[in-house]
């Protein structure tokens, strides 16, 4: 084998302009397309990153919107359950003070009724005391008979 040094020249002066037209048309609008698509890739990955504080911000924020919505709740179950014991110890006294109203009226009542069958029995009793001298003063008798007329006044007063 032997060497020509010209073929050796005309193939680096080939490659050479080989290297500069794939250079000026096809390297450049495919490094420049490639370029493009990593400028795309970068802000597809900003754009997902943005997203995520953006979504992981308002997960945030809804976390503390249901935390302070839990404490309102509990807040008027509060609220309820105390006005609600309110309303029961109110109901609680009014029925008390109506039950201690009735027990005075019915006692008032009672003494009332016992006043007048005290009154009714003296008045009885008073007119019978007058019947009774009546008759021992009409009949003007001894201690034995007088105790037979009172003992049936009594009877007569125990039946009725």
């Amino acid at each position: 084998m032997s060497f020509y040094w010209e073929s050796t020249v005309l193939a680096i002066i080939a490659f050479g302009i080989l290297y500069f037209l794939l250079n000026k048309y096809a390297f450049g609008p495919l490094f420049s397309i490639m370029e493009q698509r990593r400028q795309m890739v970068l802000e597809q990955m900003n754009a997902a990153e943005n997203s995520r504080k953006e979504a992981s911000a308002e997960m945030e924020a809804q976390k503390q919107a249901l935390a302070q919505a839990r404490q309102e709740a509990n807040e008027i179950i509060e609220k309820a359950r105390i006005t609600s014991t309110k309303q029961a110890d109110s109901i609680v006294d009014t029925a008390r003070a109506e039950a201690s109203r009735l027990k005075d009226e019915a006692v008032r009542d009672i003494e009332s009724e016992k006043n007048k069958a005290i009154a009714s029995l003296r008045s009885e009793v008073g007119s019978m005391s007058v019947a009774i001298a009546s008759k021992i003063v009409e009949k003007q008798i001894d201690e034995k008979s007088q105790e037979q007329i009172v003992d049936s006044y009594l009877k007569e007063v125990g039946s009725k």
